[in-house]
């Protein structure tokens, strides 16, 4: 009966095939173990097992990752989940071992342990239209990479069709011209063109789904209140990305911390008397071109980011270097709009978010990416700031300012 009452946390390694588990008591006590299939059987099996602690929170490593699956089941089943970063889980496994070496038993139970100790992991809830918008994203992103592909066979199909006539990037309209120019009498020939024929058809039908796909991103961007198309460069598809990967902007506790998941924070390189950053290659990468696109737009339109841009080459810094100044700057507008965002949506549903501030929650959708910010990779200048410690039920967020769009 003492057990049936003990709150217990059940960490998750979890795999494509399987999930070991381990049940240890907030003394850190090992209450109980085991390995699942990950099929319906297998899971079936798992939560039964987990019903001899009613009182438990599933403590799931990289809930955006492998263990998305598992973790979007366990929440529509109505469990409680937290998400462990595989850092903090690998930290605990190096401290009790004294090395590094992996086990799914050893794995499983260092992510309990993590769960344990830390108070501050982050709450996931099931956000059905966040999950649509990041498949949506995801398709998107795939059929791009397939019309690449498609092109590049054409145009190699067209250079030996009409040799000295091939276009670097060629349009369905300017292929159909192309091919419509040429009668090949040869089985060769008459092989390439019909090859070439299906392969612009293909291009034709892969542009009609992106362009369905990017309409469908921008009606959900709206639907969710969302105004980051309203900093220049952000289109349908840079605040998708942004939106699905961000999910809850309130775990990030300032501008750069948030900087420095999208790989926008210079990282310190200084050595003795000399001063100087490098470029940061950490963080979020899809993020970070997200991002990039939107850098690479500003200074090509009359925006505040091209004024910003030609400040930057003014003092002397090389393209690239101004590049890399004006995406922290849009990487500081995008967090200021997504904490605009998250307040409006505060005050729509609730009136006021827990503590009196608007949008402040411990909760973060199943697809949110943990912001995996190591101490080398702290923003600069300047350290930063404390992050608050949130309360059982829910956590204040430091005041806000008026979110601006940069341009």
């Amino acid at each position: 009966m003492g057990q049936q009452a003990e709150h217990v946390i059940i960490g998750v390694d979890p795999h494509k095939l399987s999930a070991t588990i381990e049940v240890a008591d907030q003394h850190e006590k090992l209450l109980g173990s085991g390995r699942f299939t990950t099929d319906q059987a297998g899971y079936t099996a798992m939560r039964a097992y987990a019903k001899s602690w009613p009182d438990r929170i599933w403590a799931v490593e990289g809930a955006n990752g492998v263990g998305r699956p598992l973790a979007q089941r366990l929440l529509e089943a109505g469990e409680q989940v937290v998400d462990v970063p595989a850092k903090l889980a690998a930290r605990v496994r190096l401290f009790d071992t004294g090395h590094n070496r992996k086990t799914d038993a050893r794995d499983a139970h260092s992510i309990a342990i993590v769960a344990v100790r830390t108070k501050t992991l982050r709450a996931l809830h099931v956000d059905g239209e966040l999950e649509a918008l990041r498949m949506l994203t995801d398709r998107r992103e795939a059929l791009t990479r397939r019309r690449v592909q498609t092109v590049d066979r054409l145009q190699a199909l067209l250079a030996e069709l009409l040799p000295g006539q091939a276009k670097r990037d060629v349009t369905t309209g300017q292929a159909k011209a192309m091919l419509a120019s040429v009668r090949p009498r040869d089985i060769a020939g008459k092989t390439r063109r019909r090859i070439a024929a299906d392969e612009l058809a293909e291009l034709i039908a892969v542009e009609a789904k992106i362009k369905k796909a990017t309409a469908e991103l921008k009606t959900i961007v709206l639907a969710r209140e969302s105004r980051l198309m309203d900093i220049h460069g952000v289109g349908p598809v840079v605040a998708a990305r942004v939106l699905a990967d961000v999910g809850d902007v309130t775990r990030f506790a300032d501008r750069n911390r948030f900087a420095s998941w999208t790989g926008t924070a210079p990282l310190d390189a200084s050595s003795g008397e000399q001063n100087r950053h490098r470029l940061s290659r950490a963080g979020n990468r899809r993020m970070n071109h997200m991002i990039h696109i939107a850098a690479v737009t500003q200074p090509r339109l009359d925006t505040g980011g091209r004024t910003y841009y030609r400040r930057k080459r003014a003092e002397g810094k090389k393209p690239l270097e101004a590049l890399r100044c004006l995406k922290r700057r849009i990487s500081d507008a995008i967090y200021r709009q997504l904490l605009a965002d998250a307040d409006l949506a505060a005050v729509t549903e609730t009136g006021t978010g827990p503590g009196g501030h608007c949008g402040a929650t411990q909760e973060s959708s199943a697809v949110d990416l943990p912001p995996h910010i190591d101490t080398s990779d702290q923003p600069l200048p300047g350290p930063a700031k404390p992050t608050l410690q949130p309360t059982p039920t829910a956590r204040k967020t430091p005041q806000r300012r008026t979110p601006q769009t940069t341009g």
